[in-house]
């Protein structure tokens, strides 16, 4: 059971940008801004795809000073 079957469309096209620019762990942590760079999506889409990659357990957000960062889990 792959990422494609569990999410959208634009999820898998945030989940392979965040792949490619290497945010695999937390000590390597993107965030929106640059995932939204990358995915080529407007900046409201990028952050639903997040919000729902979180909610299957795709990618984990973490607070920061100024803007949170994220990466992936599986």
């Amino acid at each position: 059971m792959g990422i494609e079957d569990e999410v959208s469309g634009n999820a898998v096209k945030v989940y392979r940008a965040m792949k490619d620019l290497g945010y695999l762990s937390e000590e390597k942590l993107g965030t929106a801004e640059r995932i939204t760079q990358t995915s080529k999506l407007p900046k409201t889409m990028v952050m639903n795809a997040l919000q729902e990659l979180q909610t299957k357990g795709w990618a984990r957000r973490k607070a920061r000073d100024k803007a949170a960062g994220y990466f992936l889990t599986k």
